[in-house]
């Protein structure tokens, strides 16, 4: 549930990326008074990836942490561990680049308008950030997904020999 929000939030950032970019485009030089409209949108946005991919970082290193708390605990194979440390090793290269590249082409439009840095370049890191934000999400969705099946099967075992489930303690 968790990483559903957080994905949904993740896609009105890049559909936020999107909006920017055309407001941008509308643009008729760095002082036109639709400026602020455009850098408030990508600020907004940047903003919203930031929060979506990092917590999604954290939401794996938690629930990984629980796996291996669990693996250890009940006598598990220690295939789960290798399975959740795949999952953040596959996906947070990518987080860390889409949340990267977001930065950098806010920072990089400001450049822009002062004159500092031609304005091909914001164009060209806009599409860049885009490409690897969509990537970054449908990669997050595949990963988030696979997460959430290995806990799940988890917890079937451990149900199956009446112990607790994962991120649950027994009533006693």
């Amino acid at each position: 549930m968790m990483g559903r929000a957080l994905l949904i939030i993740g896609a009105l950032a890049t559909l936020g990326f999107v909006v920017s970019g055309v407001l941008g485009y509308l643009l008729d030089g760095s002082a036109d008074p639709a400026m602020m409209r455009h850098v408030l949108v990508a600020l907004v946005s940047c903003l919203a990836q930031l929060f979506s991919h990092c917590w999604i970082l954290v939401y794996l290193l938690i629930t990984g942490r629980a796996v291996r708390e669990t693996v250890e605990e009940n006598g598990l194979e220690a295939r789960y561990l290798e399975e959740v440390s795949r999952f953040k090793r596959s996906s947070a290269p990518w987080l860390l680049a889409a949340v990267a590249l977001g930065v950098a082409t806010f920072l990089l439009g400001g450049a822009v308008a002062t004159g500092a840095v031609e304005l091909w370049t914001h164009h060209t890191l806009f599409f860049v950030t885009l490409a690897v934000q969509g990537w970054a999400l449908r990669l997050e969705s595949r990963v988030l997904r696979a997460n959430q099946a290995l806990i799940d099967e988890i917890d079937r075992r451990l149900l199956d020999g009446m112990a607790a489930p994962l991120g649950q303690e027994v009533a006693g």
